[in-house]
Parts: C-alpha cells; structure tokens; sequence
C-alpha cells in the first residue's frame, strides 16, 4: 500500500530563474501538500544555483534540493533522469509534479518507466480524492486525482495510480495559476551529492553549442486576446482580427482549426494542444469551442462571442454574443474603437 511521503516539484531553471510552470506546480502542490498533511519539496538540477531556493520558499516549498554541476548545465536526459530515479528511490515522495515542456516530457516518462510508476500527461486539473476498486473492492485514501481531456476531448478522464509510487503528472505552462504562498516562508536547503546519484556514463552526452530561438509573439500575458477560428475563413480576414487588436492594445490567438488551416502561426494557438491564457478580455470570432480550446481560455474575465452560428458550443460560456458575420462586425468594431478611443 501507498505512503505518505513528500509531494515534489522538479523545478525547471534557465538564465537565473525558475521557469513559470515550476511556480504554478509549486503553487498547486502547496494546496495538495497541505491536504495531504505532507510537506511540499522542489528539486533543482543545474549549474550557478546559488540562492535559488529563495525563489522557491515564497511558494511554499518546505524543502528545496540541489544537485549543482557544470555538467548539469544545459539539460541532457541521462543525468538528469539518473539523479531523480535514485533520490525517488531513496525518499519514495508520493507524488511528483512536472512542467509538460520539452523537458518535461523527455524526463517524465524516462522516471516513470524506470520506476514502474506510470504517468499522466497534460492533466487540466489536480485534486486529492478516494477511490474503491471496483474489481477487488480495495478501498484507497487520498490518490492524486489526474483530470484530463481524453478521447479527442469528447470525455474528460480522471485517472488514478492506486499502488505505484510516485503518482506522476505533468501540466501544461498557464493551466495552474501562480500564487505567491507566503513572502517570508522559509524552508530547508538540501545540497545534494551529485556523484551519489549519477554515473560517468550519463554525461556520454555532451553539449557543444545551443541555441534558443526566443518568440516574440506572447499571448500568454495579453490582458486582452482577438481570437480567430476556422469560421474566419482565410489568412486575409485575420488581417481584421490584427487590427482589431492593435485598436485595442492586445494581440491575436487562434484556435487549432485555424492554425491547421493555415490562416495564422502555431505560436498564436490557444487550447490544450497550445497555450493557456487568461486575459481580461476574451473575443472569439469564428470559434465554435470545441472542449480542447475551451480547456485553454475559459478562465478569461469576460469573454465575447462573434459568430454566425447562434447555438455554436461557445456561446454557452461567453457574456456577451454577436450573432452575424465576423466580416461585417469587425470592421464596425475598429471603426467604433478607433473613434471613441480619441
């Protein structure tokens, strides 16, 4: 059966700082750690660490681990991989929570496998929770519920992992949102001894050069997104969703359908298989909110619909809906913008 070890957090680290997505898995897990009665631990693997555990501590990390060498520094599966599998092994935490970025889902599945554990991927939501096997009639307290879209999206699935250890998931960057827990909570400070938890064979791999492309396209903190869909019928009257846009001061998103077609970039695309966002203002033209993207933007202040299809999915969550075509009432909208904006 389960123990009731430690909930922890691999925390991603670039240029100095912890990457977002750590946060809000730091913010989530302190709400589940306390649940639980366990404590909330990070781990950081990298190099030039000094002083990091001072921005984990304000989101509620109660322990914070440390595997710091040059060699860890940029990312390599196998030595990474290595020091979480044994550090598992040796402190056995119930749960672990990972970013589902590049890295994230390299090392996953490579902890996972090696630990027998089994992992759910892009999960929407955590929640502790009870389960009674229905074969066996095994009652199990507090498993880690891991709530995903499945099955195209027509279903929403919770899965549960009732005897392996540890439970582990992997969430999406802007799904969970990032709290500071507490400004002046402290924690303890782990150093760990890397070559304990890795072998010479592990750096086999070995980094010459790396470059990273940065995007200049950043929906993600937009306060308001014009979002397009397949309704709004080519890459020319995204032009309109643009200038709209500009009007306003926000940018453009888009939703799978319309990225698939062509009509805008992959970097604007909003939903489950893109990014999460929650701006204050939401317009949606052309979009019918299939469950997918719905999953990547209901949490938007006020969200409006534009659309010619009165009884389209969307509607049922905007405030506020325009029933017409998007070409005829975008150009009314700038137009009303750009004069009351003087």
């Amino acid at each position: 059966m389960a123990n009731l070890n430690n909930l922890i957090v691999y925390c991603e680290f670039e240029d100095g700082k912890v990457a977002d997505v750590s946060l809000e898995l730091l913010t989530k897990g302190r709400k589940l750690a306390t649940e639980l009665g366990v404590k909330l631990e990070a781990i950081v693997i990298g190099d030039k660490l000094e002083g990091i555990e001072n921005q984990l501590f304000p989101y509620g990390a109660d322990v914070v681990y440390k595997a710091e060498d040059a060699r860890l520094y940029p990312y390599t599966s196998l030595p990474h991989s290595s020091i979480l599998i044994n550090l598992f092994k040796e402190t056995q935490p119930q749960i672990c929570l990972m970013g589902a970025t590049c890295i994230g889902r390299d090392l996953g599945p490579r902890v996972s496998s090696c630990l027998h554990s089994g992992l759910t991927a892009d999960c929407t939501s955590l929640e502790i929770g009870d389960h009674t096997d229905p074969k066996s009639g095994t009652e199990y307290k507090n498993l880690l519920y891991q709530i995903r879209p499945a099955f195209g999206g027509n279903i929403v699935a919770t899965i549960v992992n009732p005897e392996c250890r540890p439970q582990m998931a992997t969430v999406r960057e802007g799904v969970m949102k990032k709290e500071v827990y507490n400004d002046n909570h402290k924690g303890e400070v782990i150093n760990l001894d890397v070559n304990k938890y890795v072998n010479d064979t592990d750096f086999v791999v070995s980094i010459i050069d790396r470059h990273i492309e940065k995007c200049d396209i950043n929906i993600k903190n937009a306060p308001i997104i014009v979002a397009g869909g397949y309704g709004v019928g080519s890459k020319e009257n995204f032009e309109l969703l643009h200038e709209l846009a500009n009007v306003l001061g926000g940018e453009v998103g888009a939703s799978r359908a319309a990225v698939d077609a062509g009509f805008t970039e992959h970097a604007r695309q909003i939903g489950q298989t893109g990014v999460t966002v929650r701006p204050k203002l939401y317009i949606a033209c052309g979009i019918s909110g299939q469950i997918q993207h719905v999953a990547g933007m209901q949490d938007s202040s006020i969200i409006i619909s534009i659309n010619n299809d009165p009884n389209a999915p969307i509607n049922t969550i905007a405030d506020y809906v325009i029933t017409g075509n998007m070409e005829d009432i975008v150009p009314k909208l700038i137009k009303y913008y750009k004069k009351n904006s003087k």
